[in-house]
């Protein structure tokens, strides 16, 4: 199968391919980030690097088997309260998408993105011709994620859950341990984890939780990763998940994204920003075999 991947990110297409035991013939990637390129460099030496997504000529790709694609989203979550849309640069980049959809014309498309205000996602349908798909990460993994998935791909299912807790991606050893005594005179149980309040100012910000082992994670951020993805060790000790246990809340293998001059820092961020491979591999599945 050949693969035209934009925004490609630490290729996490390539490791659902595999997983789903689809043979790539060839894989070229749109990608800026130097850390992710190297990362994905590091696991598939073969990879064809093409540069910036707006210098891309799709018709160079005509026919090609599938493009994959998920354009930043930062400015469509739901999360933002002062979202800008499709107004937003970074947003934008779902046209080139478009574009070289339009270009390429392949067999299959696949481009996840985050749910959206109805406008936006009226759109996307709009443009792509298709309505997206809802899945959320939680069935395959041990983290809240759910996605838009926009495909022609076929009699795609819901995937079946899996039934994986916190628990269970576990190192033995952990990362880092903290405590603090602030947190024990201000925390509050909810269902799913604990939060605090240190600051005395009411925010209860999401790296102010620690999440139940027996629970689910929350989506695993792009920024301040390692901040944001605590767990309750046990009364009054928290634990910080490392990059391993933050790549197996994406599915991804163990030490996927460690490579020579990438950061702990950076390999957070492109864990968090990438998809969760499973999901990503559950769709390919459907792809009719030759």
């Amino acid at each position: 199968m050949n693969v035209l991947s934009l925004f490609d990110g630490l290729s996490g297409g390539q490791v659902a391919a595999e997983r789903t035991g689809i043979k790539i013939d060839s894989y070229h990637a749109s990608e800026i980030a130097p850390s992710s390129i190297k990362v994905t460099q590091k696991n598939y030496p073969n990879t064809i690097q093409i540069g910036d997504v707006t210098k891309v000529d799709g018709t160079k790709f005509k026919g090609i088997d599938l493009l994959l694609g998920g354009s930043p989203c930062q400015g469509l979550s739901r999360a933002k309260t002062d979202r800008e849309n499709l107004a937003d640069i970074r947003s934008i980049l779902f046209y080139q998408y478009v574009r070289i959809l339009k270009e390429c014309e392949p067999k299959y498309f696949l481009l996840e993105n985050v749910p959206m205000d109805a406008e936006s996602e009226e759109e996307f349908n709009r443009l792509l011709g298709i309505k997206p798909i809802k899945i959320n990460s939680a069935l395959v993994s041990a983290q809240n994620r759910t996605r838009l998935y926009w495909t022609n791909i076929p009699n795609i299912t819901q995937p079946g859950d899996r039934n994986i807790s916190i628990e269970d991606i576990l190192e033995e050893i952990p990362c880092q341990l903290f405590s603090d005594e602030r947190i024990e005179k201000t925390k509050i149980n909810t269902k799913n984890y604990i939060k605090w309040d240190v600051s005395g100012k009411g925010y209860y910000s999401q790296q102010d939780r620690a999440y139940f082992k027996n629970g689910k994670m929350c989506c695993v951020p792009k920024s301040q990763v390692k901040s944001k993805i605590n767990v309750v060790e046990s009364d009054g000790v928290y634990r910080r998940l490392s990059p391993i246990e933050a790549e197996r809340l994406q599915t991804l293998p163990d030490n996927y994204t460690l490579c020579s001059r990438v950061s702990t820092t950076k390999r957070y961020e492109m864990i968090g920003d990438g998809w969760t491979v499973d999901v990503i591999a559950h769709i390919l599945s459907f792809i009719p075999k030759q």
